[in-house]
């Protein structure tokens, strides 16, 4: 029988993982009272192709069995949802006390959620929602908690990987952070998970939860003070390789900007900053909301 970690890494995109974790709080007999076991693949007999465990049920649907059908269905419901959305898996000194209680997180931040074990939990939260619900768990577990937290996006519908793949991967890398601190790793691709020592590397980043939530906030600025268009264009000049160049039209841009923007970006001296941090500041930019 398949347990409700084995259903999770079994989930193919993010709306097959939120469709399971729905049914793990909803409607956990779907899934883990089952005892009949599918027949072995052979040329004129096969089990489910999903779970390769369970018997298929009739036509139409005949590749899936009976909770690999239902999850599917319940899946299209999320597309919308997934899209925008990350995971995040914890490896901690013990859990956090909205997932001990059932208090939970304020408002409506999580979107689907699993505890594993005392120091195991996976979160699935729209994305513009990862900085409140981080400054929530620091308010009331920053002095306490210690481990790491891990942050992708699903997979949508990749025929190289899948999102359990990636979770699992993810979980397997958690041994690379000791109980000394509480620190956020964040991947801006799934696949940065998988090929942990090609090119991508460059965009990966651990960083304590304090300075990470710092970040955020940077990006908050950032995406309030300039518009879409106005980010562009500096995009383009931080990336001009002539300085003579880059100086000259640097003076015309910061002439374009109002004196707000002005100032933030003198602040923060971003002309100086390597071109890695520039290119985090514009993923981030994607998981934060225009400040009122």
């Amino acid at each position: 029988m398949l347990t409700a970690f084995d259903w999770l890494r079994r989930c193919q995109n993010g709306s097959d993982l939120l469709a399971t974790l729905d049914y793990l709080k909803e409607q956990p007999d779907l899934l883990l009272d089952l005892d009949e076991i599918g027949p072995p693949l052979t040329a004129v007999t096969k089990p489910c192709q999903r779970c390769w465990i369970y018997p298929c049920v009739a036509a139409p649907y005949k590749k899936y069995c009976r909770t690999c059908t239902e999850i599917r269905a319940k899946a299209e419901k999320f597309n919308g949802i997934s899209k925008y959305s990350v995971i995040i898996w914890a490896s901690v000194n013990r859990l956090p006390k909205q997932l001990r209680t059932e208090e939970g997180f304020a408002g409506s931040i999580v979107s689907g959620s699993y505890v594993h074990d005392e120091q195991h939990f996976l979160l699935f939260i729209n994305r513009r929602e990862l900085k409140p619900w981080l400054q929530e768990l620091l308010l009331y577990e920053g002095d306490t908690l210690k481990g790491a937290i891990q942050v992708f996006p699903s997979v949508d519908n990749s025929p190289r990987s899948s999102t359990g793949e990636i979770l699992c991967r993810v979980i397997h890398q958690e041994t690379h952070f000791p109980m000394d601190s509480f620190r956020v790793r964040f991947f801006s691709s799934p696949f940065q998970v998988l090929y942990p020592r090609s090119r991508a590397i460059q965009d990966l980043h651990t960083f304590e939860a304090v300075d990470f939530l710092s970040l955020l906030e940077m990006a908050t600025i950032f995406r309030t003070l300039l518009r879409p268009e106005t980010q562009e264009m500096l995009r383009q000049l931080t990336s001009m390789g002539d300085s003579r160049e880059k100086q000259f039209y640097w003076g015309r841009f910061m002439g374009f900007l109002d004196p707000e923007a002005k100032d933030m970006l003198s602040a923060w001296n971003i002309r100086q900053w390597p071109e890695n941090k520039i290119k985090l500041l514009y993923e981030l930019v994607k998981y934060v909301a225009i400040a009122h």
